[in-house]
């Protein structure tokens, strides 16, 4: 007899919510709170925050974790508190303290200096203490195993690095703004700027501001939701989702007309004269109907047609 399938738990839910996530919450369990809290049936993050790291989260719901790859490769913005003169093995706070090389002759000028030398494109390599795999295993399990193993150099792009205050003193502090490129470590680049400096440093504090289109300003925090909920129906909080079509709204926008965006769904490449006017073979682009509604994304083919791949249920 055949196993019945098990109803999702929840209600069907499309779109972006923006969380502030706060300090102490893993990515994982920021992401399942705000599930419960607007009892969504389907869920993801897109791109994980340390839990000491604070900021910007955006969860897509429902048909929206279909596109959840456009945020993760997005551009990121971060301020970050740094200490001058103490490395730790991890590159933050939570690691243990390695060494201390005291510096009372850093000054401001001396940091906006070395800063300028990080802008742009450069190789970075991810911390042992990074969440990538290596044979199937994060590394900050091997890490905390003792092991060490070779890591290959990304390609990365700071696209700006300013600094925001200066304290001196026998271990001098910092609150850097990075607007970098994804698969950027900040505490790895906090942990280079200090070795070019002389002293080495380390991570105290990081808050992402903005994640692709996303920014702080747009967010709420689990608190804020739950309070905004109450004793209410999850429905009062539907109102503070923005549509997917956000999550690309990056790329071309081509709109179908009624033969050629039912075709499109039954998963058939399109015709549209509009297509080529606007990306060329290999490009991505977002579709809508003749009434506007956001379709998904599509790819330009190498004979100019428009196919389908990744389509918004309807």
């Amino acid at each position: 007899m055949a196993r019945r399938r098990r109803r999702p738990f929840g209600r069907r839910l499309d779109g972006i919510l923006v969380l502030n996530k706060g300090i102490g919450d893993s990515s994982n369990d920021a992401l399942q709170r705000a599930k419960r809290i607007l009892f969504a049936a389907k869920a993801g993050h897109t791109g994980s925050l340390d839990p000491k790291a604070t900021g910007v989260l955006p969860i897509c719901f429902g048909e929206g974790t279909k596109f959840t790859q456009f945020l993760l490769d997005a551009d990121k913005e971060y301020n970050a508190s740094i200490k001058f003169g103490v490395r730790t093995d991890t590159g933050d706070v939570e690691g243990e303290e390695r060494d201390h090389t005291p510096a009372p002759e850093l000054t401001e000028a001396d940091v906006v200096e070395v800063l300028k030398r990080f802008e742009g494109e450069q190789k970075q390599v991810p911390s042992m203490y990074s969440a990538l795999k290596h044979n199937g295993v994060p590394l900050y399990k091997l890490a905390r195993e003792g092991k060490t193993v070779e890591r290959e150099a990304r390609d990365i792009t700071l696209f700006h690095i300013e600094l925001k205050s200066f304290t001196p003193g026998e271990y001098p502090e910092a609150v850097i703004n990075v607007h970098c490129s994804k698969g950027t470590y900040i505490r790895t680049l906090v942990e280079d700027i200090g070795e070019a400096i002389g002293c080495g440093a380390h991570v105290t504090a990081l808050h992402r501001i903005q994640a692709g289109p996303f920014h702080e300003d747009d967010a709420h925090t689990l608190d804020q939701l739950s309070e905004m909920r109450g004793e209410n129906r999850a429905e009062v909080l539907d109102h503070l989702l923005i549509p997917i079509e956000a999550a690309v709204d990056h790329l071309p926008k081509v709109v179908l007309n009624e033969a050629a965006a039912y075709y499109l769904r039954q998963g058939q490449p399109v015709q549209d004269n509009a297509i080529l006017r606007i990306a060329d073979a290999g490009d991505w682009v977002r579709i809508a109907d003749e009434s506007g509604n956001f379709m998904g994304i599509g790819e330009v083919n190498e004979d100019g047609l428009l196919a389908p791949r990744r389509l918004v249920a309807e």
